[in-house]
């Protein structure tokens, strides 16, 4: 009962900006009290209504479907290589996969900037390029570790069976492997495009100009626009929380697992 309390308790004190971002987002007259004095869900319908966020939302789909599309042709070939041991140093290559975890995304973004300041990528000119590749590559351990934890569960005799009647390590690869872990592939590739939707300093710093927003920047820019500024935002915020809830929930579904067996050979 005492670990109950205090993990309930933990995880409240978490949740309470997510909640006061729930009512903002759903409050009609609120001034001078506690809580709103009535409810509505017009933001909701005016975030549909309003060219900046409708654009902020049709560009965080177009860049991390791109990402995610990246995410699973390199992760899988990757994943491949170091469990299968094709190469040698495989742990060394499964170690700088996993690299983007432990660089903060702040330092990637500014990186990206000096580095393609003045050049055909400057990301005044056009970010799509650079935050697609910032996407992909902050979330390539999330399908490299999903699609191991399949081919770890795929008997490699299937391979050699099919290497013994001709057929080429590609064709084994796309024929046999691929469709026995395509489960692995689609849980990590919707972790893969809910992270990328949501990333936060990736999308700050290298999207610089409105039209080429993400959802998180529209976010920060409408938060601080007089009237319904803050109230546009929460509701944004709450879409992004159900799309990110929707896509963990998915991929745990689709493997029949809990989210912590996710990666789990």
């Amino acid at each position: 009962l005492g670990i109950y309390a205090v993990t309930l308790f933990v995880v409240g004190l978490a949740l309470i900006p997510h909640i006061s971002v729930l009512i903002t987002s759903l409050a009609d007259k609120w001034f001078m009290t506690p809580m709103p004095e009535s409810y509505h869900l017009g933001y909701y319908a005016q975030i549909f209504q309003d060219a900046d966020t409708m654009g902020g939302i049709k560009n965080s789909i177009f860049y991390s479907t791109l990402s995610t599309f990246v995410d699973i042709i390199l992760g899988a070939l990757i994943a491949y290589v170091i469990v299968r041991k094709l190469v040698p140093l495989y742990n060394l290559l499964d170690s700088l996969v996993m690299v983007p975890l432990a660089l903060p995304g702040i330092v990637i973004a500014f990186g990206y900037v000096v580095t393609y300041s003045g050049t055909f990528l400057d990301p005044v000119n056009n970010p799509t390029v650079l935050l697609v590749v910032a996407y992909a590559i902050r979330r390539l351990p999330y399908m490299v570790r999903s699609a191991a934890a399949g081919l770890q569960q795929t008997s490699e005799s299937l391979e050699e069976a099919s290497a013994t009647f001709g057929a080429s390590r590609f064709y084994t690869l796309r024929k046999i492997v691929v469709p026995l872990v395509t489960a692995n592939l689609i849980a990590g590739s919707l972790l893969c495009f809910a992270y990328a939707m949501l990333d936060v300093s990736d999308s700050l710093i290298l999207a610089m100009t409105q039209r080429f927003y993400p959802m998180t920047k529209v976010i920060y820019a409408i938060f601080d626009k007089p009237g319904d500024g803050p109230y546009l935002a929460s509701a944004l915020g709450v879409i992004s929380i159900i799309i990110l809830a929707g896509c963990i929930i998915g991929a745990s579904l689709i493997l029949g697992k809990k989210m912590g067996e996710l990666f789990r050979s």
